[in-house]
């Protein structure tokens, strides 16, 4: 596509963005909402049209050429994104679930389940592309020299002589015509033995006619079946039925596309390279050129406002100190007489706070006693607007969002690009920008020997000395001092060693790389307890805590969205999320986080997560999934993996920081704890004592506490037996848990059909995957995916010509496994409704619809609870 396809795209996002902003601006000075329907409504549409604002940018993000333009592009984006974050928030606090379902809204808006999936940006990976190539290529190297990677070794083959390998040609030559001659002998065989029983029992030769007549017939019929096949094919792709023969294969057309596409990411780059070269260039060029005519008028202007004060008030004014800007509180538009009145006022206000420190601990104890007064008051009103009714809640986003909307408005709507068809640069926006830093570096400079000046003209003038400096000094060598005081420092355990030389530190083959925070080296040979996050990094991979992950995009955990979910809520059951729902919140709640600083540290704060489910579906997936999007580290603290590794508690200790340390550091980070219910067992099984499986038990809720919004670190938990760890430490640890289930009979259809392709099979009509949907309920991903498999061997592939695949062959491999019971099923959900968020759910389906009821219920439910408890006592 064009620059103007994509310059379109982007003018029509802004003006739904535009809309959108206005619409919740308006929402603000409504009156609290009651009705829970028509609040999750107004939710949901602005979140279903915020995603679709989302996809257009990030679509225009990747694709438009333009350096200056990406900016505010790249503003916007990261605030929808948090947006969308915030959104997701409410409604989960609104409906007490994870999943949610819009299909009534899709319906009104008319559009599909696909208009909601949230796409993944593919800037988390660009950008950092070199960075990540040389991190595989160091992780691959420590784990060649510390031979935890098998390599295999290329074997030798030893070349024959040539008789030898005429001896072997001639052998396989004559086996070849032994065979033929043995088909044909046997063909003969045949035919004898045939005209020898016909000879026996008398019986005479077919007729010639009545066989040509028998010959014409079934070929005739044949050939008749075949075109009838043809057109009912033919009829079934006219109807839109089935796909066209050749619907697999890429058209010419989308080729050249994605040809473009990676030709104008070419182009970016470039592009991106000249801007950053022009901002330098330019501002020197303008510090040059137009920065002695600045300074001289400043000086000017400065010196012709010393003269009108003087004129005013009969003395020099007091030059503006550096923390109150300096020279641009004076030409802040103001007249002489307003700055000599404002220079009066502080005057006296200076005299008054003096005089007002003596009775300063009076009136402080007195606030103290109206400001609980008022906090009381004040609780009482926010309690009673509560339970009124519901309110859109303050947004972190919405300023960012404004702001970036407001630059589109200002400079890119209306201007006229018809010079600039390359889409390279604008020289003029950038002199703007710039123009104003070296305003304000010269005005700095200006400031300095305008102050001198000044001091110099009172001497001379009105024979005035500086006596306040002495005070200055002495006042700022004080605050100094308190400063020190307030800081305290965390005790480091692996601190950074700075003594190393360039000497010692070029002995290492990694520390040369051109990613400096993984170089890995065995510097902590040389230094004792002094370690770089390099050293740190390799001990991590040595010791298998820090693993490779494999690369699975989010894309290839394939589900159907849930067609049922609204009418099954409607009617007071609660559906079973589809695999699509599952994906949608893996995107949310650790692929934007994790790819973004800026969503990370303003967008509702998500430090770990919890996926439980029966083995199969798919959680190890998603973790690698979550990496492999968002180029993340991965570390395995499995209770399994750290057995044995750094006893006691000291070692356990130093593990965990410097886990965390290097997580930190080489954000953003995964730590995947393996079977998490480990960690919080009720009782540990005798086979599983030396494991001590429950070392991170007491020491994982710290650090978690620990862990700031600027840490781009996510704690994933998987879990098959989540009811075998106790509730309470478990559900304060994973705060926010997602209960994968079994894939309903859509996702099942979508997961034969591209598992099939995805190892090399074919689907044809012979191949029933409707049948095989329904045969294989119950089953997980898992069982199909070891189904495909055992099936399409190499063999069978080669077959595949001449033997299409059939259903009935997939189901021996199948009957083998054993699927997810029902009551298995109902384990699961039993032990999802004792979570937080289960009960929750559970209460507010009791309650009723109104918002706000459920919350003075419960409330006054526990007072009475320990009221009853105390008096059984």
């Amino acid at each position: 596509m064009s620059h103007t396809t994509y310059n379109k795209m982007w003018a029509e996002a802004q003006e739904a963005l535009n809309g959108l902003l206005q619409r919740e601006i308006e929402d603000k000075s409504l009156k609290p909402q009651k009705d829970r329907i028509t609040v999750f409504q107004t939710l949901a549409t602005f979140y279903i049209k915020y995603v679709q604002i989302f996809c257009n940018l990030e679509t225009v993000y990747d694709q438009i050429v333009h350096p200056q333009k990406r900016l505010v592009i790249r503003q916007v984006l990261e605030g929808v994104m948090g947006r969308i974050l915030e959104l997701k928030n409410e409604m989960v606090e609104l409906e007490n679930s994870e999943f949610h379902y819009f299909d009534d809204i899709l319906q009104d808006l008319k559009l599909s389940p696909e208009h909601i999936e949230i796409p993944i940006p593919r800037y988390f990976i660009k950008e950092k592309l070199k960075v990540l190539r040389e991190r595989e290529k160091i992780l691959a190297q420590i784990l060649i020299n510390s031979g935890l990677q098998d390599i295999k070794p290329k074997k030798y083959v030893k070349p024959l002589p040539l008789e030898e390998v005429i001896r072997v040609i001639q052998i396989s030559e004559r086996a070849r015509q032994g065979r033929l001659r043995a088909t044909f002998m046997k063909q003969i065989y045949l035919e004898e033995k045939r005209e020898r029983q016909a000879r026996l029992q008398g019986v005479k030769g077919p007729d010639l006619d009545a066989a040509a007549l028998r010959i014409q017939k079934v070929w005739r019929g044949f050939t008749q079946w075949k075109k009838t096949v043809k057109m009912r094919e033919e009829e079934m792709i006219f109807l839109g039925m089935n796909p066209p023969p050749q619907f697999q294969r890429i058209s010419a057309s989308v080729a050249r596309a994605q040809n473009v596409e990676t030709k104008r990411c070419e182009v970016q780059g470039w592009h991106e390279t000249e801007y950053k070269k022009a901002l330098v260039s330019i501002k020197t060029q303008l510090r040059e050129i137009e920065g002695p005519d600045i300074k001289e008028s400043l000086q000017d202007q400065i010196r012709q406002w010393f003269i009108e004060c003087r004129h005013i008030t009969g003395k020099f004014p007091d030059y503006p100190n550096e923390e109150e800007g300096g020279s641009t509180a004076i030409f802040s538009q103001k007249t002489p007489d307003q700055v000599a009145a404002e220079l009066a006022a502080k005057e006296e206000e200076a005299a008054v706070k003096k005089k007002s420190k003596e009775k300063g601990k009076k009136e402080k104890k007195k606030k103290k006693g109206k400001g609980k007064g008022k906090g009381k008051e004040k609780k009482g009103k926010t309690d009673t607007e509560e339970e009124a009714g519901w309110k859109m809640a303050p947004s972190n986003f919405l300023p960012i969002m404004e702001e970036g909307n407001n630059r589109y408005k200002d400079i890119w709507q209306n201007r006229d690009e018809r010079w600039n068809f390359p889409q390279e640069y604008d020289p003029e926006l950038i002199k703007e920008e710039k123009r104003k830093e070296v305003e304000e570096e010269i005005r700095v400079q200006v400031d300095e020997l305008m102050r001198q000046e000044l001091k110099n003209l009172k001497l001379a003038v009105d024979r005035e000395k500086d006596k306040k400096r002495k005070k200055g000094k002495k006042g700022g060598k004080k605050k100094k001092k308190k400063g020190k005081k307030k800081k305290k420092k965390e005790k480091d355990l692996t601190p950074d060693s700075m003594s190393l030389g360039p000497r010692r530190f070029q002995q290492f083959p990694l520390a040369r790389s051109s990613e400096p925070q993984l170089v890995g080296a065995a510097i902590s040979q040389t230094c004792g307890r002094s370690r770089t996050i390099d050293s740190l990094y390799k001990e991590l991979v040595e010791e298998g805590l820090l693993i490779k992950s494999k690369t699975v995009k989010l894309s290839d955990y394939v589900g159907e969205y849930s067609y049922l979910g609204t009418t099954l809520r409607q009617v007071d059951i609660e559906p079973m999320p589809s695999l699509t729902d599952v994906r949608q919140l893996i995107a949310l709640y650790g692929i934007l986080p994790l790819g973004s600083q800026a969503v990370h540290e303003k967008a509702p704060l998500v430090k770990a997560l919890l996926l439980a489910g029966p083995t199969g579906v798919g959680k190890k997936m998603l973790v690698h999934a979550l990496c492999t999007e968002t180029g993340a580290n991965l570390f395995n603290l499995s209770a399994s993996n750290i057995a044995g590794k750094y006893p006691g508690k000291s070692g356990l200790q130093m593990m965990l920081h410097m886990v965390f340390k290097v997580a930190k550091q080489l954000q953003p980070s995964v730590i995947w704890i393996g079977d998490a219910e480990k960690t919080f067992y009720k009782k540990v099984p005798k086979s599983e004592k030396e494991m001590e499986p429950k070392r991170l038990k007491k020491n994982l809720p710290k650090i978690l506490k620990s862990l700031k919004a600027e840490d781009r670190v996510l704690v994933v938990g998987t879990t098959q037996r989540p009811f075998d760890a106790d509730l309470r430490p478990f559900c304060k640890v994973y705060k926010k848990i997602l209960l994968i289930p079994r894939p309903d009979y859509a996702s099942r259809f979508v997961l034969w059909k591209h598992i099939i392709l995805q190892n090399g099979g074919a689907v044809t009509k012979f191949l029933n995957i409707s049948c095989l949907a329904k045969v294989s309920d119950g089953f997980t991903q898992g069982h199909i995916v070891y189904a495909v498999q055992t099936v399409l061997s190499e063999r069978r592939l080669r077959q595949m010509t001449n033997k299409p695949l059939t259903a009935a062959e997939f189901l021996s491999s199948l009957a083998r496994q054993d699927p997810v019971y029902k009551e298995e099923e109902e384990t699961y959900k039993v032990w999802y409704a004792k979570t937080p968020l289960g009960k929750a759910r559970a209460r507010a389906l009791l309650d009723g619809e109104e918002v706000g009821k459920g919350k003075g219920k419960d409330k006054g439910e526990k007072k009475r609870g320990k009221k009853g408890k105390k008096k059984k006592k």
